[in-house]
């Protein structure tokens, strides 16, 4: 069994999940488990902080249930830490809302959330200990014109963390929702016109660490992370 503490994060990429992996592994010491339907894009990054790149569709039962079956081989503690990022972004007008995507999204933004949280938790509680984390945005608590599936799975999303904090942590199992109010940097996008006007992915990430080491006399449900400009 491996000593290091495991980590895992749910719908992997390039942006907050790296800034999160190298948080996790690098600064916490923690060994980090990549999850993502194209696994090979995480390969280069896994070398590099000592993780695992897995396959896993988070919408499909029997995948989640294999992901965290591959981790009990890997530390049969289970993770300590967490985190449900997988997102589905679909922007249409309600009239012209594809019945289909629409579908598909909300299995990600919120049915993922659940699959990913029960085989979580059946670990936690049987340790005693654990954070799960999710992953929200602006649409959480703000439905936005032509966002109505976005806002939808992610309202979903942020009611099941509020639920499962009151089920979990009187159990030892700290709950927490991020709520991501504002764009993020990426070197792949634009840069902001002023400074720090996006936020930063590794500010981020060390906000998700800060909440993994909270004492539990004082746990955060949720919390709003914006840039100094974003209006609230």
């Amino acid at each position: 069994m491996n000593a290091r503490p495991l980590a895992l994060i749910v719908g992997a990429g390039d942006g907050l999940s790296a800034a999160l992996a190298s948080v996790f592994g690098e600064q916490a010491g923690m060994r980090v488990a990549l999850a993502s339907r194209r696994p090979q894009r995480l390969q280069e990054l896994a070398q590099r902080i000592d993780g695992l790149a897995l396959r896993c569709d988070a919408a499909q039962p029997a995948e989640v249930e294999a992901l965290f079956a591959e981790l009990d081989a890997v530390d049969r503690r289970g993770p300590e830490i967490v985190v449900y990022n997988a997102g589905a972004r679909l922007r249409a007008a309600i009239s012209d809302i594809d019945v289909g995507q629409a579908a598909q999204a909300l299995q990600v933004n919120a049915l993922g959330g659940l699959l990913v949280a029960q085989q979580a938790a059946r670990r936690m509680l049987a340790c005693g200990r654990g954070t799960l984390l999710f992953t929200g945005a602006s649409a959480s608590v703000k439905g936005y014109a032509q966002s109505s599936v976005f806002a939808m799975g992610k309202f979903a999303l942020r009611g099941l963390a509020q639920s499962l904090a009151r089920e979990l942590a009187p159990q030892g199992v700290h709950v927490a929702h991020v709520v991501i109010d504002g764009g993020i940097a990426h070197p792949a996008r634009p840069p902001a016109s002023r400074p720090d006007a996006q936020l930063d992915p590794l500010a981020i990430a060390r906000e998700y660490l800060h909440l993994a080491r909270q004492e539990r006399s004082a746990w955060t449900w949720e919390i709003e992370l914006r840039p100094w400009l974003e209006s609230f």
